[in-house]
């Protein structure tokens, strides 16, 4: 009889135990409280990441410490309090995040060795505690899947960072896939149809135009090569075509634009100010680049370009809610992350 030792024992039943694939959906970020204690530790680290602000020189960190993280923080906790879920303490961004993941676990629940999980770029559930925690649970391949429709190195990439910094640390590396952008995704143009129909049905007028409105870049990181001015327009026009819109009916803006550079253009504030005084009485904004509601949407659209509209002469503002956790904006994560899981599942 041939003996086993302890150690070749261990070895043997490492070796046969069932492993598992780790799915984790990971959005921008949040921070932990709405105060300007908590602003403030999310905008630096979120403003410190070079993938952000590419100029990480002495000048940019003495305006960021000298200069927003005295005083931002403050006002933009103003912001975040008018939107947050006080119910849960958290960010509608948070609070919206759990729930795909937690709807997509259970949409793919017949495959039990697959697991889901969520993290923040920035904030908290952080990706190195998931990460960590997928590893723990037996995951030796991991779907990393940027929540982001549409790619740039601001958000997709410095994702791939973190993840690529915590597998620097880690003797077993998980084997890894992330999910490429979706932004002329048949399942995800159909979504923001059936989506933007569906809401317009509900409200109490018909709107003479609709506003895309996408978060913002500086016009120099797309001079230096970055596909997503590239890839908002792909959106835009599929959803155009499949919506049957003209281009005057469906219109390109861009967001959220911070500092002194020349961002993308047409910047949406100045477009709404500029259509309000025209003449457009109703229209209605969706904010395709963005698969949750958050600060964004909920904040700077809804309620900050509402004002700038009726100030300047407009009347009914809407503001299309994105696809959150909603039918269809489920069936898009699902269909994405089961596509790219075939070979593993």
């Amino acid at each position: 009889m041939t003996a086993v030792f302890p150690i070749e024992k261990a070895k043997a039943d490492a070796e046969v135990r069932p492993q598992r694939v780790g799915v984790l959906l990971v959005n921008l970020g949040t921070p932990d409280s709405a105060d300007a204690r908590g602003v403030r530790v999310y905008l630096k680290e979120f403003l410190s990441d070079p993938r952000v602000i590419e100029d990480q020189g002495l000048l940019w960190k003495l305006v960021l410490n000298g200069i927003i993280l005295r005083t931002r923080p403050a006002r933009k906790a103003r912001d975040y309090q008018k939107i947050w879920n006080a119910a849960n303490n958290e960010s509608p961004l948070k609070t919206i995040t759990r729930a795909q993941s937690d709807k997509l676990a259970a949409a793919i629940s017949d495959h039990d060795h697959v697991l889901v999980d969520w993290a923040m770029r920035y904030g908290n559930p952080s990706i190195t505690s998931r990460i960590e925690a997928l590893s723990a649970q037996g995951c030796d391949r991991l779907l990393v899947v940027p929540l982001y429709p549409q790619y740039s190195a601001a958000t997709s990439a410095t994702v791939c960072d973190e993840v690529f910094r915590v597998f620097s640390a880690m003797r077993a590396q998980p084997t890894l896939r992330v999910t490429p952008p979706y932004y002329d995704d048949p399942d995800y143009i159909e979504a923001l149809a059936v989506s933007i129909k569906t809401h317009l049905a509900s409200l109490p007028f018909q709107p003479e135009l609709i506003l895309a409105s996408f978060h913002g870049m500086p016009q120099k990181y797309i001079a230096k090569g970055d596909p997503y001015q590239r890839q908002c327009i792909a959106t835009t026009r599929a959803l155009r075509q499949r919506m049957g819109l003209e281009p005057w009916k469906l219109m390109l803006t861009f967001q959220s634009r911070f500092g002194f550079d020349q961002w993308l253009q047409p910047y949406t504030d100045q477009t709404i100010a500029r259509l309000a005084k025209d003449g457009v009485r109703r229209i209605a904004v969706v904010m395709p680049g963005f698969s949750a509601d958050c600060l964004e949407t909920l904040e700077e659209i809804a309620q900050e370009n509402a004002e700038i509209f009726r100030h300047n002469g407009g009347e009914q503002f809407a503001a299309v809610p994105c696809l959150n956790d909603s039918e269809p904006g489920m069936d898009v994560i699902r269909q994405l992350v089961l596509r790219e899981l075939q070979g593993w599942i």
